[in-house]
């Protein structure tokens, strides 16, 4: 429900120290705040800047504040989605991105275990035709209940038009399914992470949660309501 971004690496090691130092300042552990304020149940983050191959390592500190901060609220490591790089391909048929993406991803899953063994989402630098690619990419992995796929449902709806972020309640083709998505039971417990634009994040969870039958019986059920 919410995405954390943390401040861009720059090259030296001076300016390394400083931004991992405003990093730690600023706090790994505040967007767990940050998901509460706005009544979200599960949220994704960046674990450093998406758009460089170098990173800072994460603060041990940090790392124990942001499993408190978790554990406080109740949140499950299954709705916490940390997003990998945008220039990570482990895929990629160039040898040095193939071995800088490898680095990145041990790097990266180094620091999930830090964080509370959370999954992580990595975009596959590329375009797919049909679902049947997805299977062959699982195909090839040896221990399959360690993957999974994520969906994004805008790029599945643009169906080749140039789409990008809508808003839940916008249009009716993404409120029509959205209502079909939060009630289907075969999705529930699954992360359903809002990644549109503005500020209107707890707008648009109240309406999501609004068209959610299972919570509104519940809630007519403790207000005396349901009949």
């Amino acid at each position: 429900t919410i995405r954390w971004q943390q401040q861009r690496r720059k090259n030296g090691t001076e300016k390394e120290d400083k931004v991992k130092e405003k990093i730690n300042k600023r706090g790994i552990w505040n967007v767990v705040k940050s998901s509460m304020a706005i009544r979200g149940h599960a949220f994704a983050l960046f674990l450093g800047s998406q758009r460089s191959w170098m990173r800072p390592a994460l603060d041990t500190a940090a790392a124990v504040k942001f499993q408190e901060a978790c554990a406080q609220h109740v949140f499950d490591p299954i709705h916490i989605l940390p997003r990998g790089s945008y220039l990570m391909n482990c895929g990629s048929p160039k040898e040095d991105v193939f071995s800088k993406s490898q680095a990145m991803l041990v790097d990266e899953l180094k620091t999930l275990q830090c964080t509370g063994k959370c999954a992580i989402v990595l975009m596959l630098s590329g375009k797919f035709s049909w679902f049947s690619e997805l299977g062959s990419i699982i195909d090839r992995v040896r221990d399959k209940t360690r993957v999974g796929v994520c969906l994004d449902t805008c790029h599945a709806f643009a169906a080749g038009m140039v789409l990008r972020h809508f808003t839940a309640w916008r249009t009716y083709c993404f409120f029509t399914a959205f209502r079909e998505i939060v009630n289907e039971p075969r999705l529930d417990n699954i992360p359903l992470i809002l990644d549109t634009p503005g500020f209107e994040f707890a707008e648009q969870i109240e309406l999501l949660y609004s068209i959610c039958e299972k919570r509104r019986r519940i809630k007519q059920l403790l207000d005396g309501s349901y009949y």
